[in-house]
This record gives structure tokens, sequence and C-alpha cells, in this order.
């Protein structure tokens, strides 16, 4: 069954809009969990403009489900961020300096080494790794070799495919990204633009997707619905068969 981690870095971007605790990031991590969320993912960036490196820290102590930490790991202080916090699973996301999201997966081809390289630093330090991939089978079939436990497929594609009623055409490639990492022993996680409108069909096209990671649009959501109930309507399309 799909896990659903739930990315809680638009909670910390409305808190340091006034500066204090309020929301407080720890809490909020804590109610996910307890509303059904299987995981909490933080994506700290070197400015801090939304996760602090502190709540990192906050967060490993009471997070009782899948810590997840996302971030470029050609920053050395995410590196040292990632080896003394000791977060269940690591995601490496090749973003450059002050990209407002992230718009791409890594070339595991010509990163190979580079690759080869971090994901073995971190795995020593008994840290499951994954690594964000377009959904190209060249690029899926270069991740299975730097040593990654886990690939997370690069959803924005999709998405905008499906919000214009191109859905089959939006799944395509993801399906045979999917199934060629599946064949090579890879996890199989999915994220960005991910939300309750799309969820279901990409689950039912995919069922093997291990886990999903949402922010933006479960958060905007919550507005609008209340965190817990729509926790649980993602839920229940990510676990959609």
């Amino acid at each position: 069954m799909t896990r659903l981690s739930v990315n809680i870095n638009k909670i910390a971007t409305l808190r340091n809009s006034r500066g204090g605790n309020n929301p407080n990031l720890v809490q909020v991590a804590k109610d996910c969990e307890s509303f059904g969320a299987e995981g909490i993912t933080v994506h700290p960036r070197p400015d801090e403009r939304h996760i602090r490196y502190q709540d990192v820290y906050d967060l490993a102590k009471i997070v009782t489900t899948e810590f997840n930490i996302e971030g470029n790991p050609k920053e050395d202080k995410f590196v040292a961020l990632v080896l003394a916090t000791q977060p269940h699973q690591v995601t490496l996301v090749p973003d450059a300096l002050n990209q407002l999201t992230s718009d791409h997966g890594w070339d595991t081809i010509k990163e190979q080494g580079y690759l080869k390289d971090i994901i073995a630093k971190f795995k020593a330090a008994g840290i499951r790794v994954s690594i964000f991939v377009d959904p190209v089978e060249e690029m899926v079939r270069a991740a299975a070799t730097t040593g990654t436990d886990c690939i997370e497929l690069y959803t924005e594609a999709y998405a905008r495919e499906f919000a214009i009623g191109n859905k089959e055409k939006g799944i395509a490639p993801y399906i045979k990204a999917a199934t060629v990492a599946k064949e090579l022993g890879l996890g199989i996680n999915a994220g960005h633009d991910l939300d309750r409108n799309n969820l279901a069909y990409f689950i039912k096209s995919i069922p093997f997707i291990d886990e999903v990671s949402i922010g933006h649009a479960l958060i905007a959501d919550a507005l609008y619905l209340g965190l817990e109930n729509t926790i649980q309507l993602y839920q229940r399309a990510a676990k959609a068969r």
C-alpha cells in the first residue's frame, strides 16, 4: 500500500511570515501523524526561507513515522545536517541555489560517479536513499547502478497533462519508468504537484508506488477542508486500487 508523507514546508513558510512560532511546526507534524500521515517530509534550503535547519533537529526528535529530508547534497551544510539528524530517508534533489521549487530530476548518467559516492556516504550511516528522477527509462536504469535504494518520480509533467484532460498521455511515461524501476529492484516514490484530484488515478495506474510526498496542494486544501479531513482524503486517494 502506498504511504502518504506530508511535506510541511508551507507550514514553516506561514510561521516565518510573522516570526515567532505560530503555527508550531513540531505540533503540526505530530498532528499530521495522529491524523493518519505515514511520514513527514521537509526540504530545507540554504536560505532557510521555510524549513530552518533547527527545525530539522527538532523534528528528528519527535517524528514517530518516517522522517524524510529532501535537499541538494552538493551543499555541504545539507549533508552535515542529514548525517547529524539521521532521518529514515534522505531524498536527493538537484536544486540550484535559490531555486523556487524543484523542477527536474538528476541526470543519473552524467552524475553517475558523484551519485555513487554521496549515496554510499548516506548508506554507510544507515540512512535509506532516494533520488529524484524524471520519468525517463535511461535515467531510471542509470539510477539503479548508483547504489540508491529508491527513486522519486518527479510528477509535475503528469499533473500538468491531467489538469488539461490528457491523463492517459500524462501517465504513460510514468508507468513505463516505474515498471523498469520495479524490474531493477528499486523502491518507487513519487511527488510534485500531486493533489487530491490526480492522485487516485496515478496510484490506480501504478499500484506498486511505495510512497507519495505531498505538501503544497495538501496544505492549500487544508485551509478549506481542515487538516485532519484533508489528510484522510489524501490517504483514501493514496490507497486507491
